[in-house]
């Protein structure tokens, strides 16, 4: 649907519905909210605030008219933020941002076209599922899933709505990444053998005493479909500011860093592998885990995944953050240089500032024909999204190569569990002849919660 379908279509459903006293008379014309893709954002947490809420309200055809979030002190923060962003841009009270503290009952607005889910990893898939299944387009923060199974039911739920979901994964919109997989795509390096991937580990943390839960957080449902414990600041979230949260690096709710990073390495590696649609063959992994404290997610680590193309892929937190290219004539270096996605990211600026480099200078300078291969280009990830959902472009990220990605992620994980080599089969996303690695495929998932209890 194009631009101008869209706003028309927009308008008579408004129209029908009887559009909200949210906004004053003096604003209504081109600039009108019921002219705008309208914006639910789940989760008002350190990544919506750092990334996702600027990444969409940069673009002046989305205005984000609703907040949920399971802390009602963040949840009216987030509101306010909203709301002072756009009076400050309009000159003008706005909008009266809607609050709430169930996002079920956001997913039943009619006025709501698409959501933003920034939550953390064990509530991302089931959200997104039933997002897509109330016919909202969704952007979603990586990882895709918490497990295989998760995933795959995510992306079976989006191909069978058809919805416009857009996973995370911004270093597709960077155009050093884009640069560096068409260089290797085209054979710059000539024919490649080997990708080699930077990720950083987590710390160990303290030991951390139950604590009674703060009034404000619905802690039962934070936990969602994980097991029910006790708890506790570090393992949820500050309650004061919006420093990095400590269930990042609690194996209950996400794998750590290989999946915290490691979906934008894997992701964008594959762009350049041309495997987006795949995975590998083999996969073996050694791993350090803490063995005192509450947080337990991966340390120091490696892990090698092989390819049917004959591609080695190498993952560690001794190489440098980023991904190297290596081929028979060359290799290619791309990082995200100076950028970060959150002022807590745990990689310092100063050691990631070379974007792209190579063992020759004058490959960087080469054109791509053309007949060459060209990738899709984008000029930020949100606007993509946004773009995608007005007809104007494809989506950079949808959710198949988003849950191919991340399944490198969780495969890697469970090798590093199992300590052996793993053969893995990407058509039926099975690990073959081992029933005791395929248990490590799904979690069980604790009622009412989890994605094993939405109506497809």
């Amino acid at each position: 649907m194009k631009r101008r379908e869209f706003i028309k279509n927009a308008s008579l459903a408004s129209a029908a519905i009887g559009f909200p006293t949210i906004v004053p008379a003096s604003v209504f014309g081109k600039g009108a909210p019921s002219n705008k893709i309208q914006i639910g954002q789940i989760g008002c947490g350190r990544i919506a605030r750092d990334h996702d809420l600027p990444g969409v309200w940069q673009h002046d055809v989305a205005r984000i008219i609703a907040v949920s979030d399971l802390d009602r002190n963040r949840m009216a923060d987030g509101k306010s933020w909203v709301e002072n962003f756009y009076s400050k841009k309009m000159g003008t009270p706005y909008l009266e941002v809607k609050m709430y503290e169930d996002y079920h009952d956001m997913l039943a607005n009619p006025e709501i076209d698409a959501i933003v889910i920034s939550t953390p990893d064990h509530w991302h898939s089931q959200p997104a599922m039933e997002a897509a299944l109330a016919g909202k387009h969704v952007y979603l923060q990586k990882p895709t899933s918490l497990t295989i199974r998760e995933g795959r039911q995510l992306a079976d739920a989006v191909k069978k709505t058809g919805v416009m979901l857009q996973l995370g994964t911004q270093q597709r919109s960077s155009i050093q990444f884009r640069k560096a997989a068409e260089l290797v795509r085209n054979g710059r390096i000539g024919k490649l053998h080997t990708v080699k991937i930077g990720l950083p580990g987590d710390p160990s943390g303290p030991d951390a005493p139950a604590m009674p839960v703060p009034a404000n957080l619905n802690y039962d449902m934070w936990l969602g479909s994980t097991p029910e414990v006790p708890y506790t600041e570090i393992g949820v979230h500050p309650q004061q500011g919006y420093d990095r949260p400590g269930w990042l690096r609690l194996e209950q709710y996400g794998a750590g860093m290989i999946t915290g990073w490691g979906q934008h390495h894997f992701d964008s590696a594959a762009w350049g592998m041309d495997t987006e649609l795949t995975g590998p063959r083999y996969i073996e992994a050694v791993a350090d885990f803490p063995r005192s404290g509450l947080w337990n997610v991966h340390g120091d680590f490696m892990v090698k995944a092989e390819y049917d193309n004959g591609i080695r892929m190498l993952t560690s937190g001794g190489y440098p953050n980023g991904i190297r290219y290596e081929g028979e004539e060359g290799w290619i270096w791309v990082s995200r240089g100076n950028y970060v996605a959150s002022a807590s990211d745990p990689v310092a600026k100063e050691n990631s500032t070379k974007a792209l480099d190579a063992s020759d200078p004058a490959i960087l300078d080469s054109v791509i024909g053309p007949d060459e291969i060209h990738l899709q280009q984008s000029k930020e990830h949100h606007g993509n999204w946004l773009g995608a959902i007005q007809g104007e472009n494809d989506l950079l990220s949808p959710v198949e190569i988003g849950h191919r990605a991340c399944s490198v992620c969780l495969i890697s994980h469970i090798a590093m569990k199992m300590g052996r080599r793993l053969e893995w089969d990407p058509k039926t996303e099975q690990f073959v002849n081992d029933p005791e690695a395929n248990t490590h495929l799904e979690r069980s998932q604790r009622a009412p919660y989890g994605t094993n209890y939405v109506k497809v």
